[in-house]
């Protein structure tokens, strides 16, 4: 059941003994801005089973089902990666999937004990954090593999630290390139505080579908890795789990799901676009999902503009009737993308209503002119859900050029998360 912004809040500020500044004499310490991000748990946990039975389909008869390597990064997409990353290992994510070494010991710190992937690796200086807080990392270069088993060796005991490798199979960007996979199997058999337990690559335009060379892309990737992986396995080397797919591979494309599927904006609620844009309703059709974020702030002051007069700075917006601007307590300094200014909307009291002017780090500017019950403190939202009515992130996204992901992660560390199921 989804509750409205306001009945959200009001069980927030009453469980927590927090309410508006406006209703006491003196502020107090405990008080905080008026603008939040709600992240629904419920619809976190409906999207991760969902991805899980719909990458084990019964018929396939598989003896292990695929695995869930959980994507947490960004701080969770914006969504609060500590968090998230808990509520996902209770809904039975296998392993986690971060930036950095720092990330991995948030979540650690948060009591998740399943597996964390370090995605893009470590510096020299760090590998001894990574075997302290049990961090399994991606090793993209050859010569890591010296430094992390000299740390491993300088942790004792007989067992061995685990890593995974990363093959470059034409992204360019990250990972060792397929012809180095002798060297790495020479320099490997050196290293005796180190096990290989899983090899992967990513996917440049798995979204792609098109009669192109960039459509064409994954194929050849796929291709690449599992000759990368046959030569290991002639090399006497045991690759471990074997992944590939990321969020657009999981939903259209079932021959790269291997051992375990990496899924990340799907997870939060998302699909990726796709080319043809046709894919889109079919992926949303063969994979529903539910949005776990919304992002809110509440009007904080309102004032009636005659027409002709500016409003914010430059005066970009000049009303052509008498209007009423209300100011929302939050700004692109929280996560409302600058570019919306003058061309965006938000959700109030039903209805869309524009954003005018430019916004502000810490203050955006709505047009309620045609809300006339609109009143300071009603709560907006920014994107996400209020009831029954929704202004999605993938379509905000879309409207300004930009990936639905660009605006989950934007969501800045000042804006409180609410936690609600």
């Amino acid at each position: 059941m989804w509750l409205s912004a306001d009945a959200v809040w009001m069980a927030y500020t009453i469980f927590f003994g927090r309410h508006m500044a406006g209703t006491q004499k003196s502020p107090r310490k405990d008080v905080r801005r008026p603008v939040w991000a709600e992240v629904s748990l419920g619809a976190l946990t409906h999207n991760f089973q969902s991805i899980r039975k719909y990458v084990n389909p019964p018929e396939e008869k598989r003896k292990t089902p695929r695995k869930i390597l959980s994507i947490v990064k960004g701080n969770g997409y914006g969504h609060g990666g500590p968090e998230v990353a808990k509520a996902l290992e209770k809904a039975g994510s296998d392993w986690f999937g971060v930036t950095c070494t720092d990330e991995g010991i948030a979540v650690r710190k948060a009591g998740v004990r399943k597996p964390v992937l370090i995605l893009t690796s470590f510096v020299p200086g760090e590998e001894m954090r990574l075997v302290e807080h049990d961090l399994t990392a991606v090793l993209h270069r050859c010569e890591q593999l010296a430094l992390l088993d000299r740390a491993a060796g300088r942790r004792g005991g007989k067992k061995r630290v685990p890593f995974h490798l990363k093959i470059d199979t034409g992204m360019n960007r990250l990972g060792i390139a397929a012809s180095d996979v002798e060297c790495f199997a020479r320099q490997l058999g050196k290293c005796k505080h180190l096990e290989l337990t899983g090899i992967f690559s990513h996917f440049a335009s798995s979204e792609v579908f098109t009669n192109t060379a960039v459509g064409q892309q994954t194929r050849e990737q796929e291709e690449r890795f599992y000759g990368a992986v046959e030569r290991l396995r002639a090399l006497g080397v045991d690759p471990g789990i074997i992944h590939l797919a990321n969020s657009a591979a999981i939903v259209t494309r079932p021959e790269t799901w291997a051992d375990m599927v990496r899924p990340g904006a799907i997870l939060y609620g998302y699909h990726p676009g796709y080319d043809p844009m046709e894919m889109r309703e079919e992926a949303e059709k063969r994979l529903p999902l539910k949005p776990v974020m919304s992002l809110r702030s509440r009007i904080i002051s309102m004032r009636n503009v005659p027409a002709g007069a500016g409003v914010g700075y430059n005066a970009t917006f000049v009303p052509k009737r008498p209007s009423r601007i209300g100011v929302l307590a939050a700004g692109y300094g929280d996560g409302i993308h600058r570019s919306l200014g003058n061309r965006g909307n938000v959700l109030l009291r039903g209805k869309l209503v524009p954003i005018v002017g430019i916004i502000s780090m810490d203050v955006t500017m709505i047009d309620v002119t045609d809300v006339p019950d609109a009143e300071i403190g009603d709560a907006a939202t920014i994107y996400g859900t209020d009831g029954t009515a929704s202004l999605l992130a993938n379509f905000v996204a879309r409207s300004i050029g930009t990936v639905t992901s660009d605006l989950l992660c934007a969501v800045s560390q000042r804006v409180p998360r609410l936690y609600v199921l």
